[in-house]
């Protein structure tokens, strides 16, 4: 089993305090999360994050469904780019609406990392796997004293 790449296989650090890493790596982590290869998974981030400048929420929701179809099978997402199209933008809205547009206000409003945690296993189509991917490369920035 090949190793789960982290936020510096696709060129970037999630720093504390830092959104856009966080927003990235969430992204990512979404990506990673489902049934696709991990080369789909970073083709298609890379095809948002650095082709299409969707480094915040805001960004990202200012797709229409359809061009999230086309952009998610620009990256090799073919089998499930309707219903992740769907999650992404429910996704940014969420973020949008719920917290300021920042992974940083879920970690505000949350009591602690338990309930970070099942703020974000909340988000349509983050399940524990992609949780656990997000939290790997994120835990030390959003929680320093627990770690990871």
């Amino acid at each position: 089993m090949r190793r789960q790449l982290l936020p510096r296989d696709l060129g970037f650090e999630v720093r504390p305090g830092d959104e856009p890493s966080l927003f990235k790596w969430f992204l990512a982590s979404f990506l990673f999360g489902n049934r696709v290869s991990q080369e789909i998974a970073a083709s298609t981030w890379r095809v948002l994050v650095e082709e299409q400048g969707c480094d915040t929420p805001a960004r990202l929701c200012r797709f229409t469904h359809a061009q999230l179809v086309g952009l998610l099978g620009e990256g090799g997402y073919r089998r499930y780019d309707e219903s992740t199209a769907t999650r992404l933008s429910l996704l940014c809205r969420t973020l949008m609406d719920e917290y300021g547009g920042r992974i940083g206000g879920i970690a505000e409003a949350a009591e602690d990392r338990d309930d970070f945690e099942r703020r974000l296993l909340a988000f349509k189509g983050v399940g524990p796997v992609t949780l656990g991917i997000f939290m790997s490369g994120a835990g030390r920035a959003l929680f320093p004293a627990r770690g990871t």
